[in-house]
């Protein structure tokens, strides 16, 4: 008779394609058998009775700052507030840091700080700048998952927008590197000269700041990006795209042959233009929120398959940094990591019956695959045991208090949400159980499968 290091019994298991009544087995960090009422023993036995088992998320889209910025949040609190919304992998981005992720030198800085701290495993963007091109090789040498490019400005004097010959230039590397680059699409020369204007006639409102920050503007980017990458041969990520024609030109291109990917964020899903003149800083972002018909687009291409990923673009500030009666000097990111999966619980699955397995792949299945993190994403023999265990029959107002974020701000406080999360296991471990974290950091290294 088997002896296991842990027996998950009685749970429904959420696939990509189907939902499973079944017990789950774990032995060495794995998913070691999968069946009904399985024989055998463990260290560990929970019931999941009346839970799905969904695979831990992977949020490929978070700023977590440290070094240098750990004061607006750090791979600590990040990463728990990570874990206590059911993921349990995530990609940071290279950017807030100081100094930004754009050579070996502070991938390594990153690497230590994250290694110290993660409570689940992580993965690093490298940047693409201006002056750096010659420095990818030593990024992807080290296992950076990709690159990103801002093509316009990031709102951080050391990480610099990229103009199209570095973009061409980097997307050409990047092929050669068998690495994909992410890009913010937004059209600088449109933005800028927007806000510019509106500044100058005295406009520093909300309104204001979504009138500088118009849907052509990233249309017009996406389309641009989708050039160079058909002509380099690079593998292509759009972050964070905000409407429905943004997704029909990445699926378009996809059709004709382009290895092309794009994520939304669950804001884009959930808040509106509306809402942030509501909410006002707390709801800022670059792309901004949009009107109610690109939101409803959104989800239509969720439930068709033609939008293939969620990823929170967590992206936190001090107050301070969110309290300047000018619109557009406010630090413009949300606070969200842990709520995505309630998020969707409520809003796809239970107000839109978006299916479970949807909610699965978007969040972890095609993740994994598209970022080639070996072992990750699924709820199947030989892959790792991120687990995330809800209940979907629990229903909570968001409340500051339970968030684990350094600073314990969010446009989702208040909110009703169905879906919580009650353990999170990393490779086998538990690592959250009721709300509480119950793990040190186990946090590693994670690299694309070259």
């Amino acid at each position: 008779m088997s002896l296991y290091d842990v027996i998950i019994r009685n749970g429904t298991l959420v696939g990509e394609s189907e939902l499973l009544g079944a017990d789950l087995a774990i032995a060495d960090e794995q998913i070691v058998a999968i069946g009904p009422e399985l024989a055998g023993s463990a260290r560990t036995e929970i019931d999941a009775a009346g839970l799905h088992l969904f695979p831990g998320l992977i949020d490929v889209h978070v700023h977590f700052n440290e070094p240098g910025r750990t004061d607006w949040e750090g791979f600590a609190t990040g990463s728990q507030a990570l874990a206590a919304g059911g993921a349990t992998s995530y990609c940071e981005m290279p950017l807030n840091a100081h100094p930004p992720t754009l050579d070996g030198a502070s991938f390594d800085r990153k690497r230590a700080a994250a290694e110290s701290a993660s409570l689940i495993d992580f993965g690093l963007w490298g940047g693409l700048v201006p002056g750096n091109v010659d420095r990818l090789d030593e990024l992807a040498e080290r296992g950076v998952v990709g690159f990103k490019a801002f093509m316009s400005n990031s709102g951080i004097d050391d990480f610099a927008a990229v103009d199209d010959l570095t973009l061409y230039q980097g997307m050409r590397r990047a092929a050669q590197l068998g690495r994909l680059v992410a890009v913010h699409a937004e059209n600088d020369e449109i933005t800028g000269r927007l806000a510019r204007l509106a500044l100058a006639a005295g406009r520093t409102s909300v309104r204001d700041y979504l009138a500088s920050r118009p849907v052509v503007a990233e249309l017009e980017a996406i389309t641009r990006a989708l050039v160079f990458a058909e002509e380099t041969g690079c593998a292509l990520h759009i972050v964070h795209v905000s409407t429905g024609r943004g997704v029909m030109l990445v699926a378009a291109a996809r059709a004709r042959g382009l290895d092309v990917s794009c994520e939304t964020c669950p804001h884009y899903l959930v808040l509106t233009e509306a809402d942030m003149e509501q909410l006002g800083a707390i709801a800022k972002c670059a792309p901004p929120l949009r009107a109610e018909a690109e939101q409803a687009a959104l989800w239509e291409h969720l439930a068709a398959g033609t939008l293939p990923m969620i990823a929170s673009d967590h992206s936190p500030a001090p107050s301070e940094m969110k309290s300047d009666p000018n619109f557009f000097k406010v630090w413009g990111g949300i606070s969200g990591c842990q709520s995505t999966l309630p998020l969707l619980l409520t809003e796809g699955y239970e107000r839109r019956h978006l299916p479970l397995t949807t909610i699965a792949a978007v969040t972890a299945c095609y993740v994994a695959r598209r970022f080639r993190l070996q072992g990750k994403g699924q709820l199947t023999l030989g892959a790792d045991a991120d687990i995330a265990l809800v209940d979907l029959a629990d229903r909570v107002a968001l409340q500051s208090v339970s968030l684990f974020y350094r600073h314990r701000h969010s446009p989702y406080v208040g909110r009703s949400l169905c879906g919580r999360v009650v353990r999170t296991l990393v490779r086998g471990t538990t690592v959250l159980h009721d709300g509480r974290i119950v793990s040190p950091p186990v946090g590693r290294l994670l690299t694309p499968r070259v």
